[in-house]
């Protein structure tokens, strides 16, 4: 299928950044909608993937003090677009992000030692990808761009548990809502053996590093989604206006959703 071009843009700077990182690639997970499109492809919904940045995890626990992060994005041609952890390239961002849990102390900056605080934000809910991920060779979208690097990907439980935790965070704030976040949940809904993804958010609910997020995930998940009228589903349905029938993408949230719960056991 042809990609919309920011979408093609996003692939090749997200290399880009892959590539400046270079040995610290080993403590580098992709989150967010483009590990979301790598798992569940374009789907049977009328709205094309689409997204126009990057998300990319940090395990500070494999992290190494040298090349300095920062450093070796400004080599790579990246400015810090906001701090903390925004970078940019040709009007594409990258956001690195740190689980909350392993970020230390303060709200948003992650402390990473030799680092230092501007390059990387916290993320509550992030934990769970730094659990369930798998190494994929990730290509470039465009025919012209033959470079590609293998990197971890966050499983679908993990990418779950991450979308959760950012629209339950935002869910009283309308100004930060970002319609597209249920709508890739539920395009993971359509596309996943919810089974198999049920065992995984099992699982992880009983981690060490990844079980307080995924059973708060939980609750939250079940508020958003497991009702037509949840906030979840909300965003889903706007996200495909004049696209899809917005009851039809409402009651498929919710069923699937109370599908995915009744195979997430509680921890």
């Amino acid at each position: 299928m042809a990609h919309d071009p920011e979408y093609i843009a996003a692939r090749r700077v997200l290399l880009d950044a892959l590539g400046a990182l270079g040995a610290h690639r080993k403590a580098v997970v992709l989150v967010g909608a483009q590990a979301i499109y790598l798992h569940v492809g374009a789907g049977d919904l009328s709205v094309a993937p689409f997204t126009s940045d990057g998300d990319l995890a940090l395990n500070p626990t494999v992290l190494d003090d040298e090349p300095i992060l920062a450093e070796a994005l400004r080599a790579a041609g990246f400015d810090l677009a906001v701090k903390p952890g925004t970078w940019s390239l040709s009007d594409v961002q990258i956001d690195l992000l740190v689980p909350s849990s392993l970020g230390g102390p303060g709200r948003r900056s992650a402390r990473l030692g030799p680092h230092g605080t501007d390059v990387a934000r916290k993320a509550k809910g992030l934990e769970a990808a730094l659990v369930d991920h798998a190494v994929v060779r990730l290509p470039a979208l465009d025919d012209e761009d033959a470079r590609s690097f293998e990197v971890a990907v966050a499983g679908l439980a993990a990418l779950v548990v991450a979308k959760v935790h950012k629209l339950a965070e935002r869910e009283s704030e309308p100004e930060r809502w970002a319609a597209k976040d249920g709508l890739d949940v539920l395009r993971i809904l359509r596309a996943a053996d919810l089974r198999h993804v049920g065992d995984t958010l099992s699982e992880l609910a009983s981690n060490a590093i990844a079980g307080a997020v995924t059973r708060e995930a939980r609750g939250h998940f079940e508020r958003l989604f497991a009702t037509r009228s949840g906030h979840g589903a909300a965003m889903a349905v706007r996200a495909t206006v004049g696209l899809e029938d917005a009851a039809t993408i409402a009651v498929s949230c919710e069923a699937l959703a109370r599908r995915l719960l009744a195979a997430w056991r509680q921890g």
